[in-house]
């Protein structure tokens, strides 16, 4: 199972905890570092040198280095989109698809509401981790997170850990921004209808403010067969401890509708 991290994040953010439930299924779960974030490949900052298309691909370079031909997809956030888009340009080397706090990748599917101007505003003003301080880097990582979880889902001890070990690992954490920064050609598929029968898990929180409860509902419609799972509280995050039980049967149910597919 690869699990692709939100943009700008490392692969530190899928907790431990999280990644030991998929592990118990009987799962291979493999992390990464995207570009510009942790110990992977880095741009100067503001100048980053490839494309949301070189981004996706990556994840498949992943399994391709790892001999894997088909693989279950777990996305969070930016890693939803990237998920979406390889089970759309390379349907045979997807065998399920988990989308976390997402939205969808095809143009077809809205309108749907933004997030409030207040979440906004406080994202634009926060402060950019700067790796020659990392007690402050590792404050604005946590506030950064603070912002987008939702009001009863903030677990700061966990986050402040995780946050520590980006800072700890990260190469130069102001090129993660580049992130924001990358183009997309746009000239792949990007219709999900064009996915009936892949197993598919759109989980999501109802406090989510930077992707309001709506956009999961319409990924979830959006692809034929999908099952959405709406987590109370959860906001744009992974999701909390307290719903791990609940979202790891959700994956299970995918493994064993691709292991029975396989023995038909």
């Amino acid at each position: 199972m690869l699990v692709a991290t939100g943009g700008v994040q490392t692969r530190d953010w899928w907790d431990d905890g999280f990644c030991a439930r998929l592990v118990a299924l009987g799962l291979r779960v493999v992390r990464y570092d995207p570009r510009d974030t942790g110990e992977s490949t880095h741009w100067p900052p503001g100048a980053p040198g490839y494309t949301a298309v070189d981004l996706r691909d990556d994840a498949l370079a992943v399994l391709d280095a790892l001999g894997v031909p088909r693989g279950h997809l777990v996305g969070l956030s930016a890693g939803g989109g990237i998920a979406q888009e390889l089970a759309l340009a390379f349907p045979e080397r997807v065998a399920s698809l988990t989308l976390i706090a997402t939205t969808a990748v095809d143009p077809r599917v809205g309108p749907l509401p933004r997030m409030s101007p207040d979440v906004g505003r406080a994202l634009a003003g926060s402060p950019t981790p700067d790796s020659r301080d990392p007690t402050a880097a590792v404050d604005a990582l946590v506030e950064a997170e603070r912002l987008v979880a939702g009001p009863t889902a903030f677990d700061e001890a966990r986050v402040r850990a995780i946050a520590r070990r980006v800072v700890a690992r990260s190469r130069d954490l102001a090129a993660s921004a580049n992130h924001h920064l990358v183009t997309d050609p746009g000239d792949g598929p990007d219709d999900l209808a064009a996915l009936p029968g892949l197993p598919t898990l759109v989980v999501h929180g109802t406090a989510d403010p930077l992707f309001p409860a709506e956009h999961g509902r319409a990924l979830a419609a959006a692809i034929p067969g999908a099952r959405l799972l709406e987590v109370v509280g959860m906001g744009h995050q992974l999701p909390p401890a307290a719903s791990w039980d609940v979202v790891v049967d959700g994956v299970a149910g995918l493994v064993g509708m691709v292991a029975q597919s396989a023995d038909a």
